[in-house]
């Protein structure tokens, strides 16, 4: 929010001719009073590049990212660095960027009959709400758009998510009504989502509701108020990739009239480079390497044989292990989603060992050495990106959706297989869940089938490291062996949906895996309602479950303070040991403006210092104490 409310309109051009009647309609003279609707919808879509800003926060967060980044390293550790509007795009998203022209969209198409752009306009509003208040907690949503308003008071998150439900079930209402509307292109010329696709929208209005209802999976109350609605939503949701929500972009490298034209993560925006690379995590789960500890040390197990698997493994991987030369038993998914510095020159990217072959490394929280050697960039390079370089190194456009053309990534059908899987899960239907779950891995295979953009052989020119036909080969391997379809029942587990989630979500959809990971509470040990200073964690360090623990759902998780190797540190002393559990509202709105409604939260106040561990709604197993 801010004092004074100023909106981005779509540019129109007009005519010299246009110029007399354009005056005699509009009482503003410095801008027009009156844009028709449709006109504000690509600018509304194109807003959600704001998405990836802040995945530069929340990527380390879910320990999907590190970053050497001076701004962005304070998330990585933990604590929140005052007077900074970073971190602060979603919110901005909301309440700036699509703010009112959202608002006059949806109202203007409502009183024209233009039930299906009505429609689109509640399923954009609903996701981003969701979006937003997963990110952020509680927010102004009543007053939020009320006219000559100086201050805003919040809303707590539960109301929050009740409308976020009734305006996807608004747009479901609108988008099935008939619609007499000739509107030609205006639609689909303007909507770079699904080109005014109704049945699409319908969708994807569907799997909003879905991802809600989804997060309070955790909740003691899910089964009984929340899962069969959940699993219904899910039914009419996506069934494929094809249905997988992504924003399509200009792109256009160097030769684009703007930078922003390109994809925020592409070589030519720079926002990637080298500042931000793949955590040790996130390669320990994509390689089946996640390490045995000492229970009583906290130390992991060296071997002391390869330096390339200096630790001994756990028994049970999840995702997958190192016996390559077994069919089903390699992901393919690591050869496009993290980066390797592997094979430089692309010469093998068809040769399945060799693709096999290639090693990957994963950073810490803030730096590239991790414990096993130095993470690549997400091109594929021991080195900041090179844009036009020599014969010999050049990044080209970027790799998979690392690249200057490649869409922005809203949700996919696998995202919502798992959120299924889950829910089944919570219901004791394991049969269920598990077909769910092996949906959700084939759509995830598609999905990332269909960015690759291989590089070319015996050049060091960027692109990703394999082909699509090898990567469709082995994914059809990888999902007829072991850790899908033939995966036991009997061994199945809650861990198995959620760390394939996490893996179909990466990097993309971090904002969904902090979710996941916050409602666990980060696996922390502890007992009670929701864990606190001295049941879950202290000041000097976060008790954290060992991988005996059956119920620990993500393996090989810890946290920065966790006192196991590697993981020695402490929070910011303002955390008082907690964990973060939400960002921040945007600095220059709430905190310069809004002061005092936010001061008022309960049962943390949104100016203490400890504001961003104040755990949100969704994540209490019971209501929110107020």
């Amino acid at each position: 929010m801010k004092k004074s409310l100023i909106f981005l309109i779509p540019v129109i051009a007009f005519s010299m001719l246009g110029c007399k009647k354009y005056l005699d309609v509009n009482k503003n003279v410095d801008a027009p009073d009156h844009v028709e609707g449709y006109l504000y919808l690509a600018g509304i879509e194109q807003q959600y590049e704001g998405i990836y800003w802040d995945i530069r926060a929340i990527g380390p967060l879910t320990q999907m990212m590190g970053t050497n980044s001076s701004t962005y390293s304070a998330y990585a550790a933990n604590y929140y660095v005052p007077g900074s509007d970073a971190a602060g795009e979603t919110w901005r998203i909301v309440y700036w960027n699509q703010g009112m022209n959202l608002e006059n969209l949806i109202n203007q198409s409502e009183a024209a009959g233009n039930w299906t752009l009505a429609g689109i306009g509640y399923a954009i509003k609903a996701f981003s709400w969701d979006m937003m208040t997963k990110m952020n907690g509680e927010a102004p949503m009543k007053q939020a758009f009320e006219p000559g308003r100086l201050s805003h008071d919040y809303d707590y998150q539960d109301s929050i998510y009740d409308q976020v439900r009734k305006w996807a079930y608004k747009s479901i209402e609108l988008l099935k009504k008939d619609d007499p509307t000739q509107y030609g292109t205006k639609i689909s010329a303007n909507d770079y989502i699904y080109k005014g696709d109704k049945e699409k929208w319908t969708k994807f209005a569907y799997a909003v509701i879905v991802r809600n209802l989804s997060s309070l999976s955790n909740k003691k109350d899910f089964t009984s108020k929340y899962a069969q609605e959940l699993v219904d939503c899910a039914q009419k949701s996506f069934l494929t990739s094809d249905d997988d929500a992504t924003l399509a972009i200009a792109g256009g490298s160097s030769s684009a009239p703007y930078a922003d034209y390109n994809n925020f993560w592409g070589t030519n925006r720079g926002n990637l480079s080298w500042t931000y690379f793949q955590h040790e995590f996130a390669v320990e789960m994509f390689t089946g390497t996640v390490p045995k500890y000492d229970e009583s040390t906290g130390e992991k197990m060296h071997t002391g044989t390869n330096p390339y698997y200096p630790f001994q493994l756990e028994d049970k991987q999840i995702i997958t292990d190192t016996l390559h030369d077994l069919p089903g038993h390699y992901d393919p998914r690591v050869a496009v989603k993290l980066g390797t510095s592997s094979f430089p020159k692309y010469d093998y990217i068809d040769n399945a060992d060799s693709v096999k072959s290639y090693k990957y490394f994963g950073g810490s929280f803030t730096g590239t050495v991790g414990p096993v050697g130095t993470a690549s960039s997400f091109y594929g390079r021991n080195a900041s990106s090179i844009i036009g370089g020599t014969a010999t190194v050049d990044d080209g456009i970027g790799k998979w959706i690392y690249r200057d053309n490649a869409p922005y990534i809203l949700t996919t059908c696998a995202e919502i297989k798992f959120c299924l899987a889950e829910a089944y899960w919570k219901m004791n239907k394991k049969s269920e869940a598990f077909q769910a779950f092996k949906d959700g891995v084939r759509a995830d295979m598609d999905f990332t089938q269909k960015y690759i953009y291989p590089g070319v052989k015996g050049q060091s020119k960027g692109g990703d490291k394999i082909t699509k036909g090898l990567f469709t080969s082995l994914a059809s391997e990888y999902v007829s062996g072991p850790y899908v379809d033939q995966l036991p029942l009997s061994d199945f587990s809650l861990s198995h949906i959620m760390m394939q989630k996490w893996v179909a979500l990466y990097p993309w959809g971090a904002p969904e895996a902090w979710v996941d990971m916050r409602k666990y509470h980060y696996d922390i040990n502890y007992s009670g309602e929701y864990p606190k200073n001295g049941d879950g964690w202290t000041d000097v360090r976060v008790d954290q479950k060992w991988e005996s623990d059956p119920t620990k759902v993500y393996k090989g998780l810890y946290l920065a303070p966790a006192q196991v190797e590697g993981r020695k540190g402490t929070y910011n002393e303002n955390n008082d040991g907690s964990p973060v559990y939400r960002l921040r509202p945007r600095y220059n709105s709430e905190y310069m403006w809004n002061k005092d409604p936010l001061s008022a939260l309960k049962p943390i106040s949104g100016t203490a210092p400890n504001y961003q561990c104040s755990i949100p709604w969704f994540a209490y197993p019971s209501d929110l104490p107020k």
